[in-house]
């Protein structure tokens, strides 16, 4: 533990970090990298050109640095990113190299305000916040290898299917090489994907969450092609829906992730989802209609268009169901939609429809989608008087924030 006088110094840094904090994990992004060039196998490349890691990274330090006196505070943010780092496979070897260029990051950027004293208390500050992250994986690393199924690192899966499931998704279906059991997994979780790209320098680590319900014989991912190839996330998509074929293997992890369904909970259930958003709603859709037969579940999912909107048929069995109520929003719906009446509300789900349509005083509310979607629902939600503990999110990537 740190002294009185280090945690002083610590937090003497606060109004610094809030200020710089994104030019510290700039710098120090550039310059591990550059000396590390083999971590760019481990770290997704999207994320770094689109700015989002290092915008999660300074809001990490930022919140160790208010919290170092009482880092239990921040628990529930290290777990979320200890889960990130299994799936990956960040090891405790990797903590001294983030440290070292962490440190000279915040010298280069503070300047004189980065005193000897202050570099000191901080150095001594991230071995405590790094010990604490390495204690909480080598109990995730532990878990996922030793559960039944489970397995350490990367294991290679066959595509035993791949199914269009909409203009811009497809879902891959997944099954261990070696014919063994596979682990379980909770509905919400994700699972990374790893693949070297002929013609890319590093390898690519995708994360998507799991599509269908757990207790299967295979994992379903629902994969949203990007447009375009200039981009990272493009290239790793357009590889996985132009490329990737059924009999080819992919290497993948353990389930990850904390996002998860609580089944304890006989609370009305409301899941909204945009997009791609869908893939871990349907999870937990199908997770409550069989756990929770007697649960009331609305699932709300909001496209452009049937052109675009995946796996509506398996939602709409479930909606055959007297508990299961579905609602689907077109923002911008073709003739044939309405022809056919594929949706229910043209446009987007508004705080008044959520008003009008739902018991917000009584459900638990899950989300999932574009950042903008999800900064809307939670907007709306909190405006409605829905309490902080029975609103639950998940972001595709770094963690950011869904305030305005």
């Amino acid at each position: 533990m740190l002294n009185q006088k280090l945690v002083e110094i610590i937090k003497s840094t606060v109004p610094l970090l809030e200020k710089h904090g994104e030019a510290i994990t700039t710098r120090f992004y550039q310059q591990m990298f550059s000396n590390h060039p083999e971590l760019l196998n481990i770290f997704n490349h999207a994320n770094q050109k689109q700015g989002r890691q290092q915008r999660a990274l300074a809001n990490t330090v930022y919140a160790a640095a208010q919290y170092i006196d009482n880092l239990s505070e921040i628990l529930p943010v290290v777990k979320q990113i200890a889960h990130k780092h299994r799936s990956l496979g960040i090891k405790p070897e990797h903590y001294p190299i983030v440290g070292k260029y962490l440190l000279l990051a915040i010298k280069d950027v503070l300047g004189e305000a980065a005193s000897d004293e202050v570099i000191n208390a901080w150095a001594q500050a991230y071995n405590v916040i790094a010990d604490a992250f390495i204690s909480v994986e080598a109990d995730m690393y532990d878990q996922a290898a030793n559960q039944k199924g489970g397995w350490d690192g990367f294991r290679k899966f066959v595509v035993a299917r791949k199914v269009e499931e909409s203009e811009v998704i497809t879902s891959f279906y997944l099954i261990p090489k070696d014919q063994e059991e596979i682990a379980d997994f909770q509905a919400g979780q994700y699972i990374s994907v790893k693949l070297e790209v002929e013609g890319e320098k590093y390898t690519h680590i995708r994360q998507y969450s799991l599509s269908d319900a757990p207790g299967k014989d295979y994992y379903r991912i629902s994969v949203k092609r990007e447009a375009g190839t200039a981009n990272p996330d493009g290239i790793i998509s357009n590889y996985l829906h132009d490329c990737v074929k059924e009999g080819d293997c992919l290497k993948i992890s353990a389930p990850a992730g904390d996002f998860i369904l609580n089944t304890n909970n006989d609370k009305p259930l409301v899941l909204l989802s945009g997009g791609v958003g869908l893939t871990p709603m349907l999870s937990m859709l199908k997770t409550a209609a069989a756990v929770q037969p007697e649960r009331n579940v609305t699932f709300i999912h909001a496209a452009a268009n049937s052109k675009v909107h995946a796996l509506r048929g398996e939602v709409e069995e479930l909606a055959k169901r007297g508990n299961v109520t579905s609602y689907v929003f077109y923002d911008s719906p073709m003739d044939e939609d309405r022809i056919n009446n594929r949706f229910d509300v043209a446009g987007y789900v508004t705080r008044d429809w959520l008003q009008e349509n739902l018991d917000t005083n009584e459900a638990d509310f899950y989300f999932c989608g574009p950042v903008p979607f999800m900064k809307a629902i939670n907007r709306y939600l909190k405006d409605l008087g829905v309490e902080d503990e029975r609103i639950h999110f998940e972001f595709f990537g770094p963690k950011g924030s869904l305030e305005d």
